[in-house]
């Protein structure tokens, strides 16, 4: 009896040091998908329809303050509004895929990299393949959701979230730096 305890205790420390571990091996993952640049690997870790929502809801925001209550009164500034929601929709749903997001991992524009067109070279002509949780602030905001926060090139804050699905974790937000 006792032997079945203890190993029914170390199980269950098993199975909780493996979620605990999930973000990090998850995190793993992804980077040297988009390292190798390996589309069918990044797109297991990632939940694309949880992550087009996302993107698509902050880029409505953004297309509504950047109209203001001014710009949106009247038949004419609602069409308008809803053209350029329509638009950026459109843009997100063609960008929001395993090379979109390896290439905004990578810090590379999306054509460059769906185009072919190679990473940068160092002088010694070895491609730069920058590691994208590069000096990422990491931390877990619930059991099931986990947080990496990376700096762009000017320094605002670009938020990869990670969420839980039983055992698995993907990414599935990215909160973009204030405009």
């Amino acid at each position: 009896m006792r032997r079945w305890l203890i190993l029914a205790v170390l199980l269950l420390a098993a199975l909780l040091a493996w979620v605990a571990a999930g973000p990090w091996i998850a995190m793993h993952a992804i980077g040297k998908a988009v390292r190798e640049e390996n589309a069918t690997a990044l797109a297991r870790h990632v939940d694309f329809p949880h992550l087009r929502a996302s993107l698509r809801d902050q880029a409505s925001d953004r297309v509504s303050r950047s109209l203001g209550i001014d710009g949106q009164t009247g038949w004419l500034g609602a069409l308008g509004a809803g053209v350029a929601n329509q638009l950026a929709g459109g843009a997100i749903d063609l960008m929001v895929t395993p090379h979109g997001l390896g290439a905004l991992m990578e810090g590379r524009k999306v054509w460059n990299r769906a185009t072919g067109l190679p990473p940068p070279r160092t002088e010694a002509g070895a491609a730069v393949r920058p590691d994208p949780w590069r000096n990422a602030e990491r931390r877990y905001e619930s059991s099931s959701r986990f947080t990496a926060t990376v700096q762009t090139d000017d320094g605002q804050p670009l938020v990869f979230v990670l969420t839980r699905d039983g055992l698995r974790w993907r990414l599935s937000d990215v909160r973009l730096p204030p405009p």
